[in-house]
Order: structure tokens, then C-alpha cells, then sequence
């Protein structure tokens, strides 16, 4: 527990965490309002089943942030002497184990997705109500898929934090995910090429949030999360071992 606190003070103290608050706060909420406006006067109750879950599953970003950051953050320099201002030099010092460390880090990354999922989705699908309202969907139909969208953040936050394991650098795993996530879906487009990348982890997790995923392979929300759930597993299990092999 001492360890845990330590890593969420940590992540409290980033300015980088915060962006991705205000990020996956406001971006979905917002744009979720404006589409849920949009679809006044004509059947919302149709138009609008995925309205404000889409805008969520974009709002991931803010999630990819915090996983990011976590790690790199770690490997940061100050200054020009890279070995004597890295923030993991202090970290593994005052950590009884490295693989005591890292599980505080990992739990920090997924308490802090997990808080941030479900605050983002309760503005979100409060602003998608109040726009529709009378024609908004019944809050309690969509439990399941709000639980959906907390599991979907939380995996990808960690997916995040396992890539940057690998790297020790935030530049990378940034500009990958980000990319795929917001402008062109890597994934999405090899979906069109084989039906494996069905199965890849944004691809499956994203089943938990939309009903709208054009893909030739069916795959339910459940299923969609155990797939991605696998690769995140496989991924913090290859970063772990890495990890705790090589030097600080």
C-alpha cells in the first residue's frame, strides 16, 4: 500500500496527468452535447444509440496519456546528465523490489483510468441527456456499457504502460496509439485486409462501448473484452520480464 500511494502521489504531481483529466473530461462531453443537439426533431432514441459511447471511445486518448506518462515519466531527464536526473533511479531505491514497484505502478495507472472512465462517462452521458432529453435513452439500459467504457479505458491505459515499458520512451507509444485512435485506425483499415485484426486489442475492446463496429467477425462485448484483456496480459507480462532483466 505504501508503494501505491507513493505511485498516485506521483501521477498527481505530473501536469501531463492533469492534461489527460481535462482531455478525457471534455472532449467526449462536448462533443457528445453538440451531436446529441443535432439529432433534435428526428428520431434520437434511433439515431442516437451510440451517441455520446462513440464519443467516448475517441476520448480513450486521455487514457493512452496516463499510461504513457506513468512510465516515461520515469525516464525522464533533467538537465543534460541523463543517468543522475532520472526519476526510476530514486524510484527503484526506495522500492524493496522491482517487481514490487512495478505492481504499485501498474495498480496507480489503473485507479487512476478507472476514475477518470467513470467521470468522463457520467458527464458525457449527462450531456447526451440533458441535450435529447425526453428522447434520451434509459440511463439504466446503458450500465452495461458504461462499465464497458471503464474496463476499455482502464485496459488501454495499461496497454499504454506495457508498450512504454518497452521503450523507455513516451514519444513512441504516443504517437502510435494516438494516431491510430484519432486519425487513421491502423487496425480498422487491416480489418478490411483479414479478420484477424479483428481480433486485435482496440478492435476487440472497442465491442464493450458501440454497437457499430464494421467488421466481417461477430464477437460479443464480453468476448471483445477478454481478447483485449489477453493482450494486455501478454504485454505487461513481456514489459515486466524486460523490465526486471535489464539496468535502470
Amino acid at each position: 500500500m505504501r508503494l501505491l500511494r507513493a505511485e498516485l502521489s506521483k501521477l498527481v504531481s505530473l501536469p501531463s496527468v492533469w492534461t489527460a483529466f481535462a482531455v478525457g473530461l471534455l472532449v467526449p462531453s462536448v462533443i457528445a452535447y453538440l451531436n446529441a443537439s443535432s439529432m433534435r426533431g428526428r428520431n434520437a432514441q434511433a439515431a442516437g444509440l451510440d451517441v455520446g459511447f462513440e464519443e467516448l471511445g475517441f476520448g480513450v486518448i486521455a487514457a493512452i496519456i496516463l499510461g504513457v506518462v506513468a512510465v516515461s515519466s520515469e525516464y525522464a531527464t533533467e538537465g543534460e546528465e541523463s543517468a543522475g536526473g532520472r526519476q526510476i533511479t530514486a524510484s527503484l531505491t526506495a522500492a524493496p523490489s522491482r517487481g514490487g514497484f512495478l505492481l504499485a505502478k501498474i495498480g496507480a495507472v489503473a485507479l487512476a483510468a478507472a476514475v477518470m472512465s467513470a467521470v468522463a462517462t457520467a458527464a458525457t452521458l449527462g450531456a447526451v441527456a440533458f441535450a435529447l432529453a425526453d428522447a434520451a435513452p434509459p440511463m439504466g439500459e446503458e450500465v452495461p456499457r458504461m462499465l464497458g467504457v471503464v474496463v476499455y479505458w482502464v485496459l488501454t491505459a495499461l496497454l499504454a504502460s506495457a508498450i512504454t515499458l518497452l521503450t523507455r520512451n513516451g514519444i513512441v507509444p504516443l504517437a502510435v496509439l494516438i494516431l491510430n485512435t484519432s486519425v487513421v485506425s491502423v487496425t480498422f483499415l487491416l480489418s478490411k485486409v483479414t479478420p484477424l485484426a479483428s481480433y486485435l486489442p482496440d478492435m476487440a475492446g472497442a465491442r464493450m462501448i458501440t454497437s457499430r463496429i464494421h467488421s466481417s467477425v461477430e464477437m460479443p462485448p464480453v468476448v471483445g473484452g477478454l481478447v483485449m484483456a489477453a493482450w494486455v496480459a501478454a504485454l505487461l507480462a513481456v514489459g515486466a520480464a524486460v523490465f526486471l532483466r535489464r539496468d535502470a
